[in-house]
């Protein structure tokens, strides 16, 4: 294992219980990942989340799913935007049946504004560490004859908005990355598939909520539907559960021959 990365580990093993998958889910401390953390236990996977801090909360979050489904759950801490720590964290892990690429940060700015080092830094979370996480994991899943990628892209993806230039960047090539992944993965038992969220409420987009209805003068409801989801048809927001079944589903039986496609979960905003 790299020096310095994936320091420390706990193993919160449930009696009476063996899930036959283990899932690696990056990013995962809270979120989206968290989500899908908790959607994959539910359905039965060992679980490893991850993030760069190494705190007692980390590892208690851990032990508190463990216990919420009944399987194995370790946090494994990892700074995604260090590429052996990437592959590290795939390294301690040991086993990886199931990778799902959450790591993730955001910034705006306009193009001849944006700072040289959040390009960089939303170029190496969002991007070149599911490159680096999925070149460890597949010899696992070759190995096994079987494994699934998950990409976390995002509706940006497929599609674009002004001052994101680093995010939309990145998520675009998320997506051609998962089809590559796809077409040098097809027949070995392996798929490699984008989820695309639109908004998705967590606590971060919550978090944005009262300081939209002060700016606008908006009461909660109209804020969200006029303002946060004007490009969200639905006008209401995905939630990290609704994410993390979508991951559940491309990780059956019913998926085996879904691979390098993209699926959004965006209430309509790439249908415009």
């Amino acid at each position: 294992m790299c020096a310095n990365a994936a320091k420390r580990t706990r193993s919160c093993q449930p009696p009476h219980q063996s899930p036959e998958k283990s899932a690696v889910i990056t990013g995962s401390n809270s979120g989206i990942g968290l989500g899908v953390a908790h959607e994959l236990a539910r359905a039965g996977a060992n679980i490893v989340i991850n993030s760069f801090t190494d705190r007692e909360e980390d590892h208690a979050l851990a032990a508190s799913i463990a216990a919420e489904h009944g399987v194995t759950v370790r946090y494994i801490q990892a700074d995604m935007s260090k590429p052996e720590q990437c592959r590290a964290l795939i390294e301690t892990a040991g086993a990886c049946d199931i990778l799902v690429n959450n790591a993730g940060i955001q910034y705006v700015a306009p193009i001849e504004e944006f700072p040289v080092d959040k390009w960089n830094a939303i170029l190496a979370i969002n991007l070149s560490s599911a490159f680096h996480t999925t070149a460890a994991a597949l010899p696992m899943m070759r190995a096994k004859g079987w494994g699934r990628v998950v990409n976390i892209a995002s509706a940006h993806g497929l599609t674009a908005s002004p001052y994101k230039s680093a995010y939309v960047a990145a998520k675009h090539g998320i997506v051609g990355l998962s089809k590559v992944t796809a077409l040098e993965t097809a027949g070995a038992g392996i798929t490699c598939n984008a989820v695309c969220p639109g908004y998705v409420l967590t606590p971060l987009v919550e978090a944005q909520i009262p300081d939209q209805m002060k700016t606008h003068n908006m009461d909660r409801e109209t804020v969200i539907r006029e303002v946060m989801l004007d490009r969200q048809p639905s006008r209401q927001f995905a939630t990290t559960a609704q994410i993390g079944g979508t991951v559940v589903f491309l990780c059956s039986s019913a998926a085996d021959q879904i691979t390098g496609s993209t699926i959004s979960v965006d209430g309509g905003w790439t249908a415009l």
